[in-house]
């Protein structure tokens, strides 16, 4: 984990805290990457998961058991012995949390703005 955050934080502050029995890795408090069961997993979303895809890479499934999945996947194996490959495929897992931080932070002001608009004017 120490090594992977190493590499990681010529991103920016990367911080890894424990979760659900793995690790949720943030850079500059944006989540983009999780460790679980010592296997690493980038976000990912439309904007770079045909990469993953076009290698194979299957999105990571927090129940073996359960089909669900989850919106992270793993870099190729080459990437985790090779720290600049590891940062190619690192930085567009970073661009998908931003753009996912967005969107919700559109939403949120959309949110707002309908619920100011819709209180009732004082009298």
């Amino acid at each position: 984990m120490t090594d992977v955050c190493a590499t990681l934080s010529r991103l920016g502050d990367v911080r890894a805290r424990r979760m659900f029995g793995g690790y949720g890795i943030t850079c500059d408090g944006f989540s983009f990457a999780l460790v679980s069961d010592d296997t690493l997993y980038f976000k990912v979303d439309d904007g770079n998961r045909a990469s993953y895809a076009a290698l194979g890479l299957e999105p990571f499934r927090p129940m073996a058991d359960k089909s669900v999945t989850l919106s992270y996947y793993p870099p190729p194996d080459s990437a985790l012995d090779d720290p600049d490959e590891l940062l190619d495929w690192a930085r567009p897992a970073l661009e998908a949390a931003l753009r996912a931080a967005a969107v919700k932070t559109a939403a949120a002001k959309r949110k707002t703005t309908k619920k100011t608009k819709a209180a009732p004017a004082s009298a």
